[in-house]
C-alpha cells in the first residue's frame, strides 16, 4: 500500500523541531503571497485616503498621517462614476446575454449535434487563443468601422462591445467540455420521451450546467469590465465610455489622491465578484463529470 510522498515526512513532522520549521516556512510563504497580491490593493485604498502632498512625497508613507474619506465622495462626483458604472454594467450585461445564447449554442452543437468538420472548426477556434489580442485590434476595428454586408458603422454603439465579445473560444471550449461529460443516457431518455433537440437543451442540459454557466457568466462580465484598449478605440463619445476609459479621459487636472480613490472604487465590483463567486469559479472549472 503506497503512501503519498510529501516534502516533509510524517515522522519529521511529528518532531517538535520539524513541526516548528514547517509552520515557520508556511507562515513565510503565506505572508509573502499575501503581500504580493494584497499589497497593491492596500496601497491604492490607502492612497485614496491621503492628501495630495502625502501621495506624491518621497519616500512614501505606509499609513496615512491623516485620513480623508471625502476623497472618495469627491472622486465619485468629479469623475462622474455613477454614469461610467452604469455604462459599464450595461455593456457587461449585454455581452453576458449574447455569450450565454450564442456560445452555449455553439458548444452544444459541437458537442452533441456532431456537425460536419466539427473537429476542424473547434481546432481553428482553439488556435485563436494563441494569437495575442492586440494583434486582432486593427482588423476588428476596420470591421466595426464598416461592417461587411450590412455596411454599418458600429462606433459609439453597444454593438461594438457586444459582438466581439461573443467570439470567445475559451468559453466555448469550457462549455463543450462540460457538455461532453453529460451521460448519453440522459439525452437518450429525453429523446425517447419525445423531446426535441431544443427541448433537451432547455430542460435537461442547461439545468445541470449551472456551474459552468456561472463560470462563463463571471468571465463575460469581468472581461468587459476590465477591458481598456478596445473601448478606448471604439467609444470616443465621453457620454458612452466605460469606467476604465472614462477615468483615463478625466485624469488630467484631477489631484492624484482623488484619481487613486476613483481607481479604488473602480476595482470594487470585480473584487466583489471574485470574493462572492470564487467557489463557483473553482467548481465550474473542475466540473468534468456527473455523479449518478
Amino acid at each position: 500500500m503506497s503512501s503519498t510522498r510529501t516534502l516533509i515526512s510524517p515522522a519529521q513532522l511529528a518532531r517538535p523541531r520539524g513541526r516548528f520549521l514547517y509552520w515557520v516556512v508556511f507562515a513565510l510563504v503565506v505572508g509573502l503571497f499575501t503581500l504580493v497580491f494584497l499589497g497593491p490593493l492596500y496601497w491604492m485604498v490607502s492612497g485614496g485616503l491621503k492628501t495630495t502632498q502625502e501621495v506624491v512625497q518621497s519616500p512614501p508613507t505606509l499609513v496615512p498621517r491623516t485620513v480623508h474619506p471625502e476623497n472618495y465622495s469627491r472622486a465619485w462626483d468629479v469623475m462622474d462614476l455613477s454614469r461610467l458604472l452604469f455604462n459599464t454594467l450595461y455593456y457587461a450585461l449585454g455581452a453576458l446575454a449574447f455569450q450565454l445564447v450564442l456560445d452555449v449554442a455553439a458548444a452544444y452543437s459541437l458537442s452533441r449535434l456532431r456537425p460536419v468538420f466539427g473537429r476542424a472548426i473547434l481546432a481553428m477556434m482553439m488556435v485563436t487563443l494563441m494569437i495575442p489580442a492586440t494583434v486582432l485590434v486593427v482588423p476588428q476595428y476596420l470591421t466595426v468601422l464598416d461592417v461587411p454586408i450590412v455596411e454599418r458603422n458600429l462606433l459609439n454603439s453597444p454593438w461594438v462591445i457586444w459582438l466581439p465579445s461573443v467570439t470567445n473560444a475559451f468559453n466555448i471550449f469550457l462549455l463543450k467540455r462540460f457538455f461532453d461529460s453529460i451521460p448519453r443516457e440522459l439525452l437518450d431518455a429525453a429523446s425517447i420521451d419525445g423531446a426535441s433537440r431544443m427541448r433537451t437543451l432547455w430542460s435537461v442540459v442547461l439545468p445541470i450546467s449551472r456551474p459552468i454557466l456561472g463560470v462563463v457568466s463571471i468571465f463575460a462580465v469581468v472581461g468587459v469590465w476590465k477591458d481598456f484598449l478596445w473601448p478606448m478605440l471604439t467609444l470616443p463619445d465621453p457620454a458612452k465610455q466605460t469606467l476604465n476609459v472614462g477615468i483615463y479621459s478625466l485624469a488630467n487636472g484631477v489631484p492624484e489622491n482623488v484619481l487613486i480613490a476613483a481607481l479604488a472604487i473602480a476595482s470594487v465590483p470585480t473584487l466583489l465578484i471574485f470574493l462572492v463567486f470564487q467557489r463557483n469559479i473553482m467548481s465550474g472549472l473542475t466540473a468534468g463529470g456527473l455523479k449518478g
